[in-house]
């Protein structure tokens, strides 16, 4: 595997959400900064050694309601 893709959004009680798209990979932080770090963990630790993805993609996904 090449790549892995993360779905980054808005998390309701502030900060950032990710999970990655394919895999049951979950994570959470407060600043981008900080996801980045988390995200790279936990992709290191769902995959065994020399089976990791050389590139992370985060996808960020932001909703905006205007008034019509």
């Amino acid at each position: 595997m090449n790549e892995i893709i993360f779905l980054v959004e808005d998390a309701p009680e502030g900060g950032f959400s990710a999970r990655a798209l394919g895999h049951s990979i979950f994570t959470a932080a407060d600043s981008e900064q900080e996801l980045q770090a988390m995200v790279k963990d936990a992709v290191a630790c769902h995959f065994d050694d020399g089976e990791a993805p050389k590139i992370i993609r985060l996808h960020y996904v932001r909703e905006e309601v205007i008034q019509a």
